[in-house]
């Protein structure tokens, strides 16, 4: 059965693979003392500049939970949109390694905004009412949109101004800017934004993620705190070695273009619908629309893909960084006798 239903579900890069194979090769130096692992790490300095000392862990969960614990004491809390993946999508994970208390937003398009962070900032030095202490923004959101490079430094420089951290989750930071044609630097680090976590899952890697932490005093417990969460891998050059090929001749960029380029083509194809209806904009890999439940139903007998909202017949459509035209094709003629 083919799938939309996410950039998971997709497989490896085969050059991911390859480079799979070669770092299988022989013995070296376990928990991140190998030459997977300074290579992989030089190579990110490079991106982000030569002051940062990323921590490679097995998924974007124990990246976010790492980040926060990082970020966050037990009577804080965490400003993030009712979407956001630590909020819905993380069985509550992020709570429980940091205690901290989650602040969810509603938004119409998973993007918070000033308005919406200020209105969280109150009972600041109050004992009786948790503390702000960070914004949570996804790039791309869980909706599919984007922050434009002036919303991240608006948003960064009133958190800082208030006295909160702002952590970026970039699981699919790469879809980002293949969108914008800007750098991860540029949409991260020279926005304000204090922690990252890079993602390369959801963009052809088999797994792995990193942190990334941009202030020095960040850095200072990460390792233990990566230890205490069990997210560090003994044979750590199978996620560092992914990294190298990930990131050698901008594979990640390759792969995130076509991943946006596919549901642009599919966002083109389903406008001559008229039953169909786009409730996002499409500007990374992912769409949002309502069509009627009958053709739903009859979809899913075929294809794999996730409700976002059955109470209004909504559904979510994710391309990945090997998804075709002709797989649209195929999709788009199906819905075509369906409907």
């Amino acid at each position: 059965m083919s799938s939309f239903a996410s950039d998971n579900n997709s497989g490896v890069h085969p050059l991911i693979v390859d480079a799979l194979i070669q770092a299988n090769r022989g013995y070296t130096v376990g928990y991140g003392d190998d030459e997977y692992t300074y290579k992989a790490e030089k190579m990110i300095r490079v991106l982000f500049g030569e002051d940062v000392q990323p921590y490679f862990v097995f998924n974007g969960t124990g990246a976010n939970v790492i980040a926060l614990q990082a970020l966050t004491r037990s009577f804080q809390h965490i400003i993030c949109a009712s979407t956001a993946h630590i909020y819905g999508d993380e069985c509550g994970a992020p709570t429980k390694f940091t205690s901290a208390v989650m602040k969810p937003i509603d938004t119409p398009d998973g993007k918070l905004t000033l308005e919406l962070i200020r209105n969280e900032l109150h009972g600041i030095g109050e004992q009786h009412h948790s503390q702000p202490k960070v914004v949570y923004l996804s790039q791309s959101t869980e909706m599919g949109t984007l922050y434009t490079q002036e919303e991240l430094k608006n948003i960064c420089n009133f958190a800082h101004a208030n006295h909160l951290y702002v952590h970026m989750d970039g699981s699919r930071l790469a879809n980002a800017c293949a969108k914008t044609g800007l750098g991860m630097r540029e949409l991260s680090r020279d926005c304000g934004v204090d922690i990252l976590s890079l993602g390369g899952t959801k963009n052809g890697m088999m797994m792995g993620e990193a942190v990334i932490a941009f202030h020095p005093e960040l850095n200072e417990n990460m390792r233990f705190i990566r230890k205490q969460s069990a997210q560090l891998y003994s044979k750590m050059r199978y996620l560092s070695a992914q990294y190298i090929t990930y990131f050698e001749n901008d594979l990640w960029l390759e792969n995130a273009r076509n991943a946006n380029e596919m549901a642009a083509y599919l966002a083109e194809q389903l406008q001559s619908f008229p039953a169909i209806q786009l409730t996002q904009k499409v500007e990374a890999n992912a769409l949002f629309l309502i069509m009627p439940e009958n053709a739903i139903r009859k979809m899913l007998e075929k294809y794999f893909f996730y409700f976002w909202d059955e109470s209004r017949n909504e559904i979510r459509l994710v391309c990945s960084w090997d998804t075709t035209k002709k797989d649209i094709d195929a999709f788009v003629n199906h819905l075509r006798t369906v409907l």
